[in-house]
């Protein structure tokens, strides 16, 4: 009952304006609000609504006043433990304050100590540093003179070496100078390198002038260099096994000195001198060639009779020296190449293999050739840029040495030849523009020409299914010439800049062509506009096969990595994903505008086709249809008087277009007037006419038995291409019974349409389809019945 007037108390507590409950001992609204909500729940749970359960709140109170009496037992004991905690730990932090401030005497003390010792020896560590430097200032001189003594003996070795003619201690003593200087790289002793690389080259130079004086001796014995083709055995007759022996020793003697000439050809190069032994490179090709290893001391040395005969002949005022001549030492180099390859693989190449020098002879000799010839084309180029005759024959004599330096001479495809030199700025562009100027003057020439619009093969069927005529083969052939000179262009780039000079090109003869086509436009059914219907047609034909060619293909991969704007232009997304998938082609823009001229051509010649055989056929379409007498034997009919003409016209001009148009053309153009001419007569003839029994046995026949034919020439079926007028004679031509059957048909089904009738009878295609009629509509069928005057009754 003390729970429940607690209970009634608190929920009759005043509240404020806000509505909360007064709360008590100064609490929080929020907190009394808890407690209330606490306390309610509690009862809930304890007491609920029974009011017999109120017995239970004795109990209930005696519970509290345990646990109360509980939870004030542990506070108390709780309250008088917590002062010993806190005094303890009082205690033990003054102790850490007092052991801190003893620390930190003491850290004084000895740092006070610390600075007086090291004051003190201030003066010992100051004379110690300056004995110490004063060591190391005397090992630093005694390693320097010990080095300038060992260069000294080095050098004192090579020259006994020399005296007693021990070439391989010289060899070995010029080495260790080599790694001696590769050693000195990274030292500043720069006098001490000058020296040492003053001395090496003054021994290498004595030792290789000596090496190189017998080894051309041998080669003399050999009847090296050979400068013709060799019409003996390589194999010397006299001494022979001692001269091979000698040439074994030097070649082995100079594969051993190739670390140092190396070594000194680096220094010179780098100090911007020469070596006189190495072939000279121009500046143009040393790109690609700086990749390359120099060639081995061997093979410069046997250059070097050829690269005097080569300056000799094709330099200075020299008659062999002639620009407008590149072939001339061009040849001469291949020459030589095709000469020596045999010297080179029996004489050289064992000795080679033996010394374990991963080398071929054949292909060293052909690089020092190649070095010489690289010098001589960028000197000519550089200066011949100016002259465009004579730069566009260069270009075809460097392109053609490429070809036969690859193919004939099995020179390897990741070494550089000849054609990286046209890749230079201002070559390529000048290239680049003779083409262009050269391709534009031809086409001028082509398209002038007396018989530019007959095709050179029109006598031979077999060959003439295109009937290019002769401009369009000469076009196409030109830019195939324009293709083979680029195709082999080491650089993808540069080879996208003459792709897109080919695009220019076709878009510039199919504008001329236009202009051609419009002349001829006045009289389109002449050999000219039909030529150059053809023309363009041949030209969209090959476009097409280049566009699925692997070159192109690939050509149009390097377009979209590359992102060639000149080639790919303002393609979106969608166009360069088709271009990267190869589902597009590069000439797909350049073939549109071919189509879309072809399509306009083929239409104007089909109109001017149809005006004169609609000319021709108005007599045919004012017959007296109604009033033809009905003839029982189709055997005795004829062709229609008034139809000859039309025939007549058709026939002509379906064998003068078989005879100028191309096979695909003429396809397209009887196949175009078939459907044309099925148009007109069905609108202009049949449904302009009311027909007897006897006109529309006359027309069918003149249909089946005549114009058809005309076009089963070219086909099996040619009825299929003439479908309104072959339903529209079947229509015509039912007997009265099944007309009547018909008519009623339709009629009753265009009833239906409109609500009048049932929807269970069959739809009336299906009794179109059994007389044969597929293409007519059933109303169109319905106009056609009406043109029928044979009706009973009537």
């Amino acid at each position: 009952m003390a729970a429940v007037g607690a209970a009634e108390r608190a929920a009759n507590r005043p509240t404020d304006a806000a509505g909360n409950t007064e709360s008590l001992g100064g609490a929080s609204p929020a907190e009394a609000g808890g407690v209330e909500d606490f306390v309610l729940g509690f009862l809930e749970k304890e007491v609920g609504n029974d009011l017999k359960s109120l017995k239970n709140v004795s109990n209930l109170l005696r519970t509290l006043t345990e646990e109360n009496t509980v939870l004030e037992e542990q506070v108390l004991s709780v309250s008088s433990s917590v002062p010993p905690k806190v005094s303890a730990a009082l205690s033990a932090a003054e102790e850490a304050r007092r052991s801190l401030e003893h620390l930190q005497q003491r850290e004084r003390l000895i740092s006070n100590m610390l600075h007086q010792h090291l004051q003190g020896a201030q003066p010992w560590m100051d004379n110690l540093s300056q004995v110490l430097n004063h060591v190391d200032t005397i090992e630093r001189h005694m390693k320097y003179l010990r080095c300038l003594q060992h260069i000294e003996e080095l050098s004192a070795a090579v020259q006994q070496c020399l005296m007693t003619s021990s070439v391989w201690e010289a060899i070995r003593a010029v080495d260790s100078m080599a790694a001696l200087d590769a050693g000195l790289s990274q030292s500043g002793c720069t006098h001490l390198q000058d020296f040492l690389r003053e001395t090496l080259h003054f021994w290498h130079k004595i030792l290789k002038d000596r090496l190189t004086t017998d080894f051309e001796k041998v080669l003399t014995h050999l009847h090296w260099p050979i400068i013709s083709p060799p019409t003996q055995s390589l194999t010397p007759t006299a001494n022979g096994q001692e001269i091979s022996s000698q040439l074994e020793l030097l070649v082995t003697q100079l594969l051993a000195l190739q670390t140092s000439d190396d070594l000194i050809s680096q220094m010179a190069l780098a100090s911007g001198r020469g070596v006189a032994s190495a072939p000279p490179v121009s500046s143009s090709s040393s790109t690609p060639l700086s990749q390359a290893p120099p060639l081995c001391l061997p093979i410069q040395i046997m250059l070097l009779p050829l690269s005097k005969r080569f300056r000799y002949h094709f330099y200075g005022n020299r008659q062999t020296n002639s620009p407008s001549k590149p072939e001339w030492y061009l040849t001469q180099v291949l020459m030589w190449m095709g000469n020596s390859s045999t010297f080179m693989e029996e004489k050289i190449q064992p000795i080679l293999d033996r010394a374990g020098a991963a080398i071929s002879a054949r292909v060293e000799l052909c690089r020092g050739l190649l070095s010489l010839v690289q010098e001589k084309v960028a000197s000519d180029a550089s200066r011949l840029l100016y002259d465009d005759v004579l730069l566009s024959h260069l270009v075809e004599e460097v392109l053609q040495f490429e070809k036969e330096l690859r193919s004939n001479h099995s020179y390897p495809a990741v070494l550089p030849g000849l054609l990286h030199l046209l890749l230079e700025e201002a070559v390529l562009q000048k290239w680049l523009t003779v083409e262009r100027k050269m391709a534009v003057e031809k086409m001028d020439a082509m398209l002038s020409a007396e018989g530019a619009w007959s095709s050179q093969y029109k006598d031979i069927s077999d060959m003439d299914e295109l009937k290019a005529p002769d401009c369009a083969e000469t076009f196409m052939t030109l830019l195939q010439v324009i293709t083979e000179r680029y195709r082999a262009l080491p650089c993808p780039s540069a080879q996208l800049k003459f792709l897109g000079l080919q695009r220019e090109l076709v878009d510039d003869f199919r504008i001329r062509l236009t202009q051609v086509m419009k002349e001829e436009s006045r009289c389109p059914l002449g050999a000219r506009y039909c030529a150059i219907l053809n023309a363009v047609n041949y030209i969209s034909t090959i476009l097409g096969d280049w566009g699925d060619n692997v070159f192109f293909l690939q050509l149009q991969q390097a377009a979209v990595s590359l992102g060639d704007e000149a080639v790919l232009g303002d393609l979106g997304v969608l166009e360069l994903g088709r271009l990267a998938s190869l589902e597009g082609s590069l000439f797909e823009g350049l073939l549109a505008l071919l189509d879309r001229l072809k399509g306009d051509m083929m239409g104007r010649l089909l109109e001017w086709t149809m005006r004169e055989i609609t000319e021709k056929a108005k007599p045919y379409s004012h017959d007296r249809w109604l009033s033809l007498p009905s003839q029982q034997d189709q055997s005795t009919m004829s062709l229609s008087s008034s139809a000859c003409p039309m025939m007549l016209c058709v026939r002509d001009r379906l064998l003068n277009l078989h005879q100028v148009l191309s096979v695909s053309l003429f396809q397209l153009a009887w196949q175009g007037l078939a459907d044309r001419l099925d148009k007109f007569l069905y609108q202009d003839v049949i449904l302009t006419n009311h027909f007897s029994d006897g006109g529309a046995a006359q027309l069918q026949f003149d249909m089946t038995r005549n114009l058809f034919p005309l076009f089963g020439h070219y086909c099996k079926r040619p009825e299929n291409f003439f479908k309104h007028v072959k339903e529209a004679c079947i229509i015509l031509c039912l007997n009265v019974g099944s007309a009547i059957l018909l008519r009623n048909l339709l009629k009753e089904s265009e009833e239906e349409t409109t609500g009048w009738a049932g929807a269970e009878d069959p739809p009336p295609e299906s009794a179109l389809n059994e007389v044969g009629v597929y293409c007519l509509a059933p109303c169109d069928v319905l106009i056609l019945l009406n043109l029928r005057a044979s009706w009973p009754g009537q």
